[in-house]
């Protein structure tokens, strides 16, 4: 048997570029970076050249500094697929598939998502390649076994990045009629600002809240964003094929599962999150999870204990989930990694890769 396959679907939405409602980058214009310098982090452990560190408005890093420290720990094949970047990528570390996605509009528009079905179908079929991809082969010292040729992984670890993602979660599970409470990469979760946006957006598409029960494709079409779209075409093409797939993330990812049940997916999936997700009332994991018919885990990674910023950052309930944390977190746990190994890493990781970011601006700067 093969090893867990860590798949992250990324993509855009111009929903992210609305006043207040994500920290995924400090300012829209780097918010449209956040998605490709993510994959390059989780593969290579530092982005490319022409991509900043994507950090929030405060200084707090992305959650792919912890998913790439439990690489590095315990090594784990990975696996992008683009589904609608602003920004081309192309990490050296890892395969990255295409969805064939553009990038998603504002979900206050009528049509956020007008190839929601095809950016669906092309997915559900990389369900069986992606399955397939034991490694990425390139020997980056984190990825695990390299491909084998055959044979499917014990689990895919189904995870998302898209700047603005909670707030077309939102918009989908209003439009399915399932329960409308989603997280937050801010420490205070703007729930209200972005009920106000998916009202907009209902009625520009003509909705009422479970209008498009039963009808997943039209929900993430009229409400959602490309990679809703992906994820769950990715889900569902990996029930039908009998493979394990684990959603690894929070809100986002138990609206995949939404879609999923909404396309006729019965089998139990787990739902591996952070504990800062499952610590947010506003949230509501646990009861969106039982709703579902979700196995929740929620990993503590007991970052309160540390003195370093980045970490307490996260402890306070910036950049609770993404980018596979959740998941990444739930396979250190499983694999025994202490949490003091686990903060250690996430350390040097975060050093190196703000010591990199300091280093270019300095260098800029010089006369």
């Amino acid at each position: 048997m093969s090893d867990p396959t860590l798949v992250v679907v990324a993509g855009a939405t111009e929903t992210a570029a609305i006043d207040g409602i994500s920290a995924a980058g400090a300012d829209p214009t780097l918010r449209r970076h956040t998605p490709s310098a993510d994959l390059e982090i989780v593969a290579d452990g530092r982005p490319g050249p022409d991509s900043p560190v994507p950090v929030s408005p405060s200084g707090c890093p992305t959650p792919a500094v912890v998913t790439r420290a439990v690489r590095e720990l315990v090594g784990v094949d990975f696996v992008g697929v683009d589904a609608g970047l602003a920004v081309p990528t192309a990490p050296a570390g890892a395969a990255v598939r295409d969805a064939d996605a553009t990038p998603g509009g504002d979900v206050r528009t009528a049509e956020p998502v007008p190839d929601a079905a095809a950016v669906f179908e092309r997915a559900r079929g990389l369900a069986g390649t992606i399955a397939g991809v034991g490694g990425d082969g390139n020997g980056d010292g984190a990825g695990g076994a390299a491909a084998d040729g055959g044979g499917d992984p014990a689990e895919l670890l189904v995870a998302e990045t898209v700047p603005g993602g909670t707030t077309t979660a939102l918009g989908v599970l209003t439009a399915l009629g399932e329960r409308p409470v989603v997280s937050s990469s801010l420490a205070a979760n703007p729930l209200a600002r972005k009920r106000a946006v998916v009202e907009e957006g209902l009625a520009a598409s003509g909705l009422d809240p479970g209008d498009a029960a039963g009808d997943p494709l039209d929900a993430v079409r009229l409400m959602g964003d490309p990679v809703l779209a992906a994820a769950a075409g990715l889900v569902v093409g990996a029930a039908e094929r009998g493979i394990d797939v684990t959603l690894a993330g929070g809100t986002q990812l138990a609206t995949v599962a939404a879609l999923a049940r909404h396309a006729g997916i019965e089998r139990r999936l787990p739902l591996a999150t952070t504990a800062f997700v499952a610590d947010d009332p506003t949230a509501d994991v646990a009861a969106l999870a039982d709703d579902l018919d979700l196995a929740l885990t929620a990993t503590d990674p007991g970052f309160d204990a540390s003195d370093r910023p980045a970490m307490r950052a996260y402890a306070r309930g910036e950049a609770k989930e993404g980018v596979g944390m959740g998941g990444a977190l739930a396979l250190a746990d499983r694999a025994g990694v202490s949490d003091i190994a686990l903060r250690e890493r996430v350390a040097a990781v975060t050093d190196r890769l703000l010591a990199e970011r300091d280093g270019e601006s300095t260098a800029e700067g010089a006369p």
